[in-house]
């Protein structure tokens, strides 16, 4: 019990069969897609792959910050659409600044959720109810402000800061540096954290599984790199996602607020009890959600290349499939970033396959939803032992 109660508080977790079974999930997907469509596997795709995963990646890390208390945003999706909807306007059309526009879609992004936080906390209204109203909202006003037409987020095909998101690529040179810093920091932290719980008398893994660990992770990020060096580069996309997880990391697991998400989503009256200021944290959640749904606005439509009625759609259901699907628990209080990573890459092999083998939208639908389904179902057994 006392072993439950420290992996809920702080996170971490052994391997578990769910670990094993992605991991297997993953190879079986990727095996599929490449004997059925060798291109799946080129390096061309593979960074395609990868700018897609950052765009979903970061909404399901958004997600995270909001499932850990125990609550829910079904209004992501649709905000996505209407935060990258309103800079493409302001650029497009007002000829504004695209930083300036940018940044006025953060600020409205991160107005929203703070308002729709207070709307859960303060008037003790359900998340699910207020967001699916705010699904219904942003997509009305999504369509309203580029009034259901195609608003481009580049004009004459100049290029801007806002359409660079998805379309510039690190040099290789500086790929590699970059890749060989983050393995630096990523050694030094597990090694730091490790001397901290065992300062403690925390158990730790052994040495030979530590040092398994940190390799593996060190090469995967170098065969990253190498492989998209071999088409332009490293995506910036794929630079903003490290970041975003790096940020999403240390909250969660280094600062007093991230701990206390762990704690109200596990108990929430305990919580109080204990002086958790739980209203201050659900609306922190939903504010940072708000900022990472407007950075995904951003990018999706980026990578859109414009903003249309179409962009954001079902955004919120990968998002939510992506986390449980890497171990995140729709009751609160469970879930990691590294496993929401690896959820949004097991989503968006899925997606990016059945497009590269041109499956019909139909049978699309019924993948993503499969999939959705299969994961809640994954994690209400779970909860069940």
């Amino acid at each position: 019990m006392n072993e439950t109660k420290e992996k809920r508080s702080t996170g971490q977790a052994k391997l578990t069969p769910r670990d094993f079974s992605m991991a297997i999930a993953l190879v079986v997907i990727w095996a599929f897609f490449a004997s059925q469509q060798p291109a799946f596997l080129s390096s061309r795709n593979l960074s395609l792959l990868m700018i897609e995963l950052s765009v979903t990646a970061i909404l399901a890390l958004g997600m995270l910050l909001v499932l850990l208390p125990g609550h829910l945003d079904l209004s992501a999706g649709s905000g996505v659409g209407l935060t990258g909807g309103i800079a493409a306007v302001l650029v497009f059309n007002a000829e504004w600044p695209a930083g300036v526009a940018m940044a006025v879609a953060f600020l409205g992004g991160l107005v929203i959720w703070t308002l729709m936080g207070l709307l859960i906390t303060k008037q003790k209204i359900p998340a699910f109810i207020i967001t699916l109203g705010g699904l219904l909202i942003f997509k009305g006003a999504h369509w309203l402000v580029i009034k259901s037409q195609t608003i481009p987020v580049v004009e004459g095909g100049s290029t801007n800061i806002y359409s660079l998101l998805t379309t510039y690529y690190v040099p290789p040179w500086a790929g590699l540096i970059l890749a060989a810093a983050v393995s630096a920091a990523l050694v030094a932290s597990k090694l730091r954290a490790r001397a901290r719980r065992q300062r403690y008398g925390f158990e730790v893994d052994d040495n030979e599984l530590t040092f398994l660990k940190l390799f593996l992770g060190a090469q995967v990020l170098f065969l990253g790199v190498v492989i998209t060096n071999q088409y332009q580069g490293l995506p910036l996309a794929a630079v903003i996602l490290g970041v975003v997880v790096v940020a999403v990391q240390m909250l969660c697991q280094h600062t007093t607020f991230g701990r206390y998400l762990y704690a109200i989503g596990g108990n929430e009256e305990a919580a109080i009890i204990s002086g958790v200021p739980v209203q201050k944290i659900v609306i922190g959640a939903f504010s940072m959600m708000g900022v990472v749904v407007a950075l995904s606005g951003l990018m999706q439509t980026a990578y859109a290349g414009a903003s249309t009625t179409t962009v954001g759609n079902l955004m919120e259901l990968d998002a939510i499939a992506a986390c449980v699907i890497g171990g995140t628990s729709l009751k609160g209080g469970r879930g990691t970033v590294l496993g929401v990573v690896f959820g949004s890459l097991i989503m968006v092999s899925l997606l990016n396959g059945m497009t590269l083998m041109a499956v019909s939208p139909e049978i699309k639908m019924i993948a993503r939803g499969s999939a959705l389904a299969l994961a809640v179902w994954l994690d209400v057994r779970l909860s069940q032992k």
